[in-house]
């Protein structure tokens, strides 16, 4: 288990890494416990919530609902049952709406949803002990759902074969869009994160929702970016999803993604916690711990942030440690440098004060550049040239 305590306390376990939160809900939340731990974050909610109260599809479902009763109710997540609750209160059809479920079985999705059903005065029926939609499907059908109306609370999230699995088996199903998602009146901040993670000024994304992901996704093919962004997604930029369902749009596109076990905001920052730190590269050079990472390098433990022209150099250089570098080759890794090497000069003199040991960096004369690769690592990094 990752244990934060280990790290040193002028810094946190994600210092020197930028992250970005794709989410529209909670996104405050989880933007503070990614700070608190050291990140950068770049928030660029992908998606907007349609407000309960404005909601004409939301209040059809009610209405139909209270019209004429289902059978069964499914409740999918708390705040999403407590919400619907709030708007139909706000519709004046609070106590209709309840009256009419306290005749319905009602199956919860786990703890949390049971407690927003009690806090209403109502009773759940059953609860699966894995929080898992596949557990519940797999007890309707068991059970048989032919001729029944069943009630579904949809979150915004998909239910892969959910409904059409008991449509299949010969329900009646009316879906409750809780939260139906749309997609951002600003446009500008995703197109700043789609950008980011091409340039590969970004470490890692998080998904917090399936429709997030899909959204992003959606708006890198509208720009012709696709095929870069899956790129990086795929190589460079960790995308961290907080659950499977969360994570098919991305796997559909032959993403793989990291997941917590336990799908929370928590363990999701954790998560990145360890897998960052672990994807630094980490050298020694010049009788000094290098640790580079996406914006920043650690030095024997203490954090130097580096421009990014100079982190552009310092990455070419640690391809080939030990190794010289031509400052044609390393011009060629500064973005928008054009053709004057001089620009070179003036990035690595920033570096080498970013970096407070300039000896960690050596001009070889009429050749380019090397780091000081400490000669006991010379053979280890030679082979793997």
């Amino acid at each position: 288990m990752y244990d934060e305590r280990e790290q040193s306390p002028e810094h946190g376990p994600l210092a020197g890494f930028t992250v970005g939160v794709t989410a529209a809900r909670r996104a405050d939340e989880l933007g503070a416990l990614l700070e608190r731990r050291g990140a950068a974050v770049l928030h660029a909610p992908a998606l907007r919530i349609v407000p309960l109260s404005d909601d004409s599809e939301l209040l059809a479902a009610t209405k139909e609902i209270i019209g004429r009763a289902p059978d069964i109710a499914v409740a999918t997540t708390a705040i999403g049952f407590r919400g619907w609750v709030e708007a139909a209160d706000g519709w004046g059809l609070g106590e209709d709406l309840l009256e009419r479920l306290r005749g319905v079985r009602i199956l919860a999705r786990g703890p949390k949803v049971k407690g927003a059903i009690r806090a209403a005065g109502l009773t759940e029926e059953w609860s699966p002990a894995s929080e898992s939609m596949a557990e519940v499907l797999d007890r309707l059908l068991e059970e048989g759902v032919d001729g029944l109306r069943i009630a579904v609370q949809l979150h915004g999230e998909p239910l892969p074969g959910f409904v059409e699995s008991l449509r299949a088996a010969g329900a009646e199903v009316v879906g409750v869009p809780v939260y139906r998602w749309l997609p951002p009146e600003d446009i500008g901040p995703v197109d700043r994160l789609i950008d980011a993670a091409v340039a590969r000024t970004l470490d890692a994304v998080t998904f917090t929702s399936a429709p997030a992901a899909a959204s992003l996704l959606s708006r890198a093919e509208e720009r012709g970016l696709l095929d870069d962004l899956l790129a990086a997604l795929g190589h460079d930029v960790l995308p961290a999803c907080v659950g499977p369902v969360t994570a098919l749009p991305l796997q559909a596109r032959g993403v793989d993604t990291v997941q917590p076990e336990r799908f929370r905001l928590g363990p999701l920052v954790q998560l990145l916690c360890r897998e960052l730190p672990a994807r630094a590269r980490t050298l020694p050079v010049a009788g000094h711990r290098v640790e580079i990472r996406g914006h920043a390098v650690l030095v024997d433990g203490e954090l130097r942030p580096v421009p990014p022209a100079g982190m552009s150099l310092l990455r070419a250089l640690s391809r080939r440690p030990g190794w010289v570098v031509s400052r044609a080759e390393l011009l060629r890794a500064l973005p928008g440098a054009g053709r004057d090497e001089h620009a070179v000069e003036t990035a690595m003199a920033r570096l080498r004060t970013a970096l407070g040991a300039p000896k960690l960096i050596q001009t070889v004369v009429k050749r380019g550049y090397r780091l000081a690769l400490d000669p006991a690592a010379d053979t280890k990094y030679d082979a793997a040239v």
